[in-house]
C-alpha cells in the first residue's frame, strides 16, 4: 500500500541503490530510479513489491540534461518529491598520484560531486515550490570524508566535498523545511589497500541493512535532523 510519499534513488541498478529502492517500495514509497544501464534498472523494478509505483529513467547523474529529465519525469508521474537519495558514485584505481590521469580524476569528481550537486539543485527547486513544501536529501558519503585510504586522491577529495555540500544544504534548507544527511558506510567486500601496503578484505554487511537505514531516516519528520549516519 502506498504511503503517498515519493523518492528518487540514483545509482539504483545494483548494490546499495538497489537495496534502498526495494526497501523504500516495501515501505510504501513510490520511487523513481536512475542508472546508466536500463537492463539492470528493470531487474531492480522487478524486485520491488509494487512495480506500478516504480519509474525508471536511464541516464548519467553527471549529465545535466539527464538529471533534469529525471526530476521532470518524477513530477509528471507522481506529482511531488519527498526524498532524494544521492547514491550514485564511483572510485578509481588505487595508484600514486603521479600515475593518476586527469581523465580518471575528473570522472570521479563528475559522478560523486557534480552529480550530487545537480540532483541536489533540482530537488531543492521542487522542495521549495511544492505544497506542502520541503523534503529530505540523503547523500552517500564515505569514511574517506574523514579518514582516507592510500592512493585515493579523487575519491577522498570528492567525499570531503560532498560532506561540505551536505552541511551547506542543511544550513540553507532550514528556512524551507529541507534537511540533509550524509551516510557513511563500510568498505566493499573486495577490501582496500591498507596504510601498511597490504591489500585485505574488511568487515562488511548485507546492503539490505543500508536500505532499511535509508527508509528509517526518510520516514523521520523534517524537523528531525540527521547530519551524518555511520553504518559499519
Amino acid at each position: 500500500m502506498s504511503n503517498g510519499k515519493v523518492a528518487i534513488v540514483t545509482g539504483a541498478s545494483s548494490g546499495v541503490g538497489r537495496a534502498s529502492a526495494i526497501a523504500l517500495a516495501q515501505a510504501g514509497w513510490s520511487v523513481a530510479l536512475l542508472a546508466r544501464r536500463a537492463d539492470l534498472l528493470e531487474e531492480t523494478k522487478a524486485l520491488c513489491v509494487d512495480p506500478s509505483r516504480v519509474l525508471l529513467v536511464s541516464g548519467d547523474v553527471a549529465r545535466e540534461e539527464d538529471v533534469k529529465r529525471l526530476f521532470q519525469a518524477t513530477i509528471d508521474a507522481f506529482g511531488r518529491l519527498d526524498m532524494l537519495f544521492n547514491n550514485a558514485g564511483r572510485g578509481h584505481p588505487q595508484v600514486p598520484i603521479e600515475e593518476l590521469s586527469l581523465d580518471a580524476f575528473q570522472q570521479v569528481i563528475n559522478v560523486n560531486l557534480i552529480g550530487t550537486f545537480l540532483c541536489t539543485r533540482e530537488a531543492v527547486r521542487i522542495f521549495k515550490s511544492q505544497t506542502p513544501k520541503g523534503g529530505r536529501i540523503i547523500n552517500n558519503g564515505s569514511i574517506s570524508a574523514y579518514t582516507p585510504r592510500p592512493f585515493s586522491y579523487a575519491y577522498t577529495a570528492s567525499k570531503h566535498a560532498v560532506l561540505g555540500l551536505t552541511k551547506t544544504t542543511l544550513l540553507d534548507g532550514r528556512a524551507h523545511n529541507i534537511t540533509c544527511t550524509q551516510t557513511v558506510m563500510s568498505p566493499p567486500e573486495r577490501g582496500a589497500l591498507q596504510p601498511d601496503g597490504s591489500y585485505s578484505r574488511e568487515a562488511t554487511f548485507d546492503a539490505k541493512h543500508v536500505g532499511e537505514s535509508i527508509v528509517h531516516i526518510a520516514a523521520l519528520p523534517l524537523d528531525v535532523t540527521v547530519l551524518t549516519f555511520n553504518i559499519m
